[in-house]
């Protein structure tokens, strides 16, 4: 069975856990989290333990045969779209656990997130000692992602983690040891006072997310949450950085909002809220750059950074149609399109006077008109504004784009894009790709009109252009997302008839 056999049937996680007595953690937190990303969830328990809001009286490990029963009865009905695992009580249960996940790949490989529990929020040993030398072997090598605290880390990797630089060395080894990506949750420690900051390692690259900490008792479970609502996330298909982000804030949702004071005498459990709708819940994606890196360890040059780009002078921006000409640029101005970009992928000896040409006819019509990439000739020529692609910030002069007065346009590719785009103040993101088109693959990022409508959330007052496979049909469901701007290319140069196309859709944007 493959993702496409599972179309149309309700999306199913796994938790193979153990069972919190009190119903703050272990499965009863991972069953709410799924719940409240509209997944249904399954249960694999390895351990019933004896526990409340004080503390862990008694872990009773379930055998072997139950185990592989609960996992064999699952499969062969209930087949997963991504798997959360947590306390394994012990070596045999790990050895177990990888020996079926090896088995079930061969039928579909799924995403495995593992929260490697040892040990209780009270302080309560949870698993054998022998589970983790085990897991190291045996499990991570099957898993995606795996997500530690600052505590676990150290006993895994078996080195110090007092620092950024600790931290991130250690993230490293673990991930090596395994090749599988490290996600460090920083709840058990501050690197910057009233920060929470975790690490993300894929083995490629590093990004640190860091959220303000909430001043809450009611933190149990946190673990848990965070690695099935990860799971969860996967499971709706979310690339593994998004499905991070998502999570974090949707653990940040559960302390700020959580209202569980009253449940027991203990820390109470972490709270579940709902999807997490709220840009404040959201953590901040260190840039390069940024000087708030070096409490991080990140180095490098910190005037690279620039934020707060001129502001474009509505937040709908209407129909946007990116062409590759300016005889397109001013057919379409002298219909009263307003937001236009130029955007030349083979551009030829003569750029720089097209570049010029462009400019005049945006001058001329009073056009919101972005240059596509070529930065350095926009501000040549004194251009609108300029649109960069998510790998142009890494080399373009945003500081010399900022002083020129130049708007600054950013595509993004979901949540994590979004907030990294977001760091920087442009005057317009860009969300994409929302379907399938014939200008780019962009079959790896698509995000549909739901999570369009989720990210448009987050950032209300902010002008947001979607784009990516739209057209009439399509367009008036991207508009009900929330954006008020929508970006076109054949849609509209293609069309059968280009003015009636661009009538069509001005009546269908706020922004005209």
């Amino acid at each position: 069975m493959n993702r496409n056999d599972m179309q149309n049937k309700p999306i199913v996680c796994w938790s193979i856990a153990g069972s919190d007595s009190g119903g703050g953690a272990g499965i009863q937190a991972d069953l709410l989290t799924f719940a409240d990303f509209g997944c249904h969830g399954c249960t694999a328990i390895t351990a019933n333990t004896a526990q409340n809001t004080t503390g862990v009286a008694a872990i009773n490990r379930v055998s072997l045969e139950a185990l592989r029963s609960q996992l064999q009865a699952l499969q062969r009905d209930l087949f997963p779209a991504a798997i959360k695992i947590g306390l394994l009580a012990n070596r045999e249960q790990v050895i177990a656990v990888a020996q079926f996940l090896r088995e079930l790949f061969r039928v579909a490989k799924v995403p495995v997130i593992y929260d490697p529990v040892a040990v209780a929020s009270s302080g309560a040993a949870l698993a054998e000692s022998s589970s983790g030398e085990a897991a190291l072997d045996a499990l991570f090598p099957l898993c995606e992602l795996i997500t530690p605290n600052l505590h676990e880390l150290e006993s895994l990797a078996r080195a110090p983690v007092a620092g950024a630089e600790q931290i991130v060395a250690a993230a490293q080894q673990l991930q090596q040891s395994g090749d599988t990506a490290v996600l460090v949750t920083g709840g058990h420690g501050e690197l910057v006072e009233g920060e929470i900051a975790d690490l993300l390692w894929d083995g490629e690259r590093s990004d640190w997310f860091v959220g303000d900490k909430i001043a809450s008792e009611n933190t149990h479970g946190t673990g848990c949450t965070l690695s099935s609502a990860i799971a969860a996330c996967r499971a709706l298909g979310y690339p593994l950085r998004d499905a991070c982000v998502v999570a974090k804030a949707y653990v940040q949702r559960g302390l700020r909002l959580g209202d569980t004071d009253a449940i027991g005498s203990g820390a109470g459990p972490l709270g579940h809220c709902g999807w997490p709708g709220d840009l404040q819940d959201f953590p901040q994606v260190l840039v390069p750059g940024d000087v708030r890196g070096r409490s991080y360890g990140q180095a490098g040059n910190i005037d690279t950074f620039a934020r707060g780009f001129a502001p474009v002078d509505a937040c709908a921006l209407g129909l946007y149609p990116v062409v590759d000409s300016v005889e397109w640029l001013e057919k379409l101005a002298e219909l009263g399109v307003r937001t236009l970009q130029l955007r030349i992928k083979n551009p030829g000896d003569d750029l720089k006077s097209l570049i010029q040409q462009a400019v005049e006819i945006g001058e001329r019509y009073n056009l919101r008109l972005f240059i596509n990439d070529h930065w350095q000739l926009a501000i040549e020529c004194g251009a609108y504004g300029v649109h960069l692609g998510q790998e142009d910030l890494q080399t373009a002069d945003l500081k010399a784009i900022k002083r020129a007065g130049l708007r600054l346009g950013i595509s993004t590719h979901g949540f994590y894009e979004l907030l990294r785009a977001h760091r920087y103040r442009p005057s317009y993101l860009a969300l994409g790709a929302i379907y399938a088109t014939d200008t780019k693959d962009m079959s790896d990022q698509l995000q549909g009109v739901e999570k369009l409508a989720h990210m448009a959330a987050l950032l209300p007052d902010y002008p947001l252009v979607a784009i990516g496979g739209i057209n009439l049909k399509r367009a008036p469901a991207v508009v009900a997302a929330g954006v008020g701007s929508v970006a076109v290319v054949s849609a509209v140069t293609k069309a059968e008839n280009y003015r009636e196309a661009v009538r069509a859709f001005r009546a269908l944007l706020p922004g005209g």
